[in-house]
């Protein structure tokens, strides 16, 4: 789509976010939350929305990002089952 859009001066990017606090992750039993928080390498948190503000922002300003994904995710991985 970047390579298609690119043409007619258009960026294409995509944001991977991790396990935001959101009104549905709040309202989660506490327990369901140190379970999430526990598959986050560093910090053991949950995103806040000025981080991805922080992200968006950068994206914008950044005129040289192109075609590709940014995770936002402070390296959480699921647990195994």
């Amino acid at each position: 789509m970047a390579r298609d859009l690119g043409r007619h001066n258009i960026r294409v990017m995509t944001i991977a976010p991790g396990s935001f606090e959101t009104p549905l992750m709040t309202a989660a039993a506490e327990s369901v939350q140190l379970g999430i928080k526990k598959g986050i390498a560093f910090p053991q948190e949950f995103g806040q929305g000025q981080e991805f503000a922080h992200l968006v922002t950068s994206i914008i300003e950044n005129t040289y990002l192109n075609g590709t994904t940014i995770r936002i995710d402070a390296g959480a991985r699921l647990a195994k089952l």
